[in-house]
């Protein structure tokens, strides 16, 4: 198996640009209690974390998290202080064993898709199939070239293509020689927002195709929620929380974790016989709130429902702006200094200086203790 300094990502406005990608063998690949220390500062704290052979996890979470370490671990590129890795239930890295990278089959990719601006588009390619001989190293190059439709600029240069061009000989240099495993780091960040969806989409199409075990690190809870199988949210080197996109997003494990995924309305209150009680309401509290102590309730802006009928509380719209799909309103509601934030549908009627009733859709509210800043 061949280490490929490169991971894949794929491009194109056409989704049918792409022929059927080979399929990979996939493996599966564990952390155990890693730990990584720089000085006085320690990147990861004992994560431990299994990718299910095929599976795609997305590493979530702010800068300086810890995603990035990881994956420079799973890839062999740096050490763990502590802890193992193991592929396919065998140890490639641990206290006194160590696989160097080119020997884990593994596939990289960082965010400048690592292209060797030196070589020509099929030369990038052919440079992850050297262990194959010259010849058959280039009938693999066309071919991976070939199925994301750049043939045609096979001796041309990286400089010569665009953004999108480039991504797709990314994703064509890491599906030539099949790795079991590929790890992308921000692979569509230096691409504009309408050429990243589209790219987005073609890149997770072949990704399941070839099968391989896949690694996507991102910022972006709406990329991961997008594309993941499974969503591992990290914070100060920790694992807070993993599932679903749906669980993470319907059950986060704490206020941060449901901050991370949506812009709330929020507003404090005490908890008292079951309820939270606030300026706007009660709301039903969980079990892990105890009596007389504060709590924090998150209202999601398409929970907060407006109407002419003036039902539920009373409020005034004071700002309207149209998205597209919907409109981004914001309304004072009376009596308090509470400004809520309401995504309604466009053409509505509702207009700024309107008086309207306000009313809540209780399953998209959440309420946390308030311990967290």
């Amino acid at each position: 198996m061949t280490f490929t300094a490169s991971a894949r990502s794929r491009s194109g406005n056409d989704r049918s640009i792409m022929t059927k990608a080979p399929v990979s063998l996939a493996m599966e690949l564990s952390f155990e209690n890693i730990v990584q220390v720089y000085g006085s500062t320690r990147a990861l704290d004992g994560v431990s974390l299994t990718v299910g052979a095929g599976e795609l996890v997305c590493l979530l979470g702010q800068s300086g998290c810890g995603k990035t370490t990881l994956l420079r671990i799973a890839s062999g590129i740096e050490l763990p202080t502590s802890g193992r890795v193991l592929m396919g239930g065998v140890e490639v890295a641990g206290k006194s064993f160590f696989v160097p990278p080119e020997k884990r089959g593994i596939g990289l990719m960082f965010q400048d898709y690592a292209l060797f601006p030196h070589l020509t588009i099929l030369d990038n390619i052919a440079f992850g199939l050297q262990s194959l001989g010259r010849e058959e190293a280039r009938r693999n190059a066309v071919a991976a070239l070939k199925r994301v439709k750049l043939e045609k600029y096979a001796e041309d240069y990286p400089h010569m293509l665009s953004g999108g061009e480039q991504q797709r000989v990314a994703l064509a240099r890491a599906i030539a020689p099949r790795p079991g495993i590929l790890l992308m780091d921000e692979p569509f960040s230096n691409l504009d927002r309408r050429l990243r969806d589209s790219i987005r989409e073609d890149t997770i199409t072949i990704l399941r195709e070839t099968g391989a075990t896949t690694i996507v690190v991102t910022h972006d809870p709406e990329e991961a929620m997008r594309i993941a199988d499974r969503i591992v949210l990290m914070r100060d080197g920790r694992i807070v929380q993993h599932g679903s996109p749906e669980q993470l997003y319907s059950a986060p494990s704490d206020v941060a974790a449901a901050r991370f995924f949506c812009n709330f309305n929020e507003v404090e209150g005490l908890a008292f016989e079951g309820t939270v009680e606030t300026p706007l309401g009660k709301f039903a509290v969980t079990d892990s709130i105890p009596e007389h102590a504060r709590a924090i309730v998150c209202i999601r802006p398409q929970a907060v429902k407006l109407s002419m009928e003036r039902e539920g509380l009373q409020g005034q719209i004071v700002s309207r702006h149209f998205l597209g799909e919907c409109d981004h309103v914001g309304v004072t509601i009376d009596e308090t200094e509470l400004t809520l934030q309401a995504r309604i549908l466009p053409r509505s009627g509702l207009n700024v200086g309107d008086v309207v009733g306000v009313e809540f859709d209780r399953h998209d509210v959440l309420v946390f203790p308030a311990s967290y800043p």
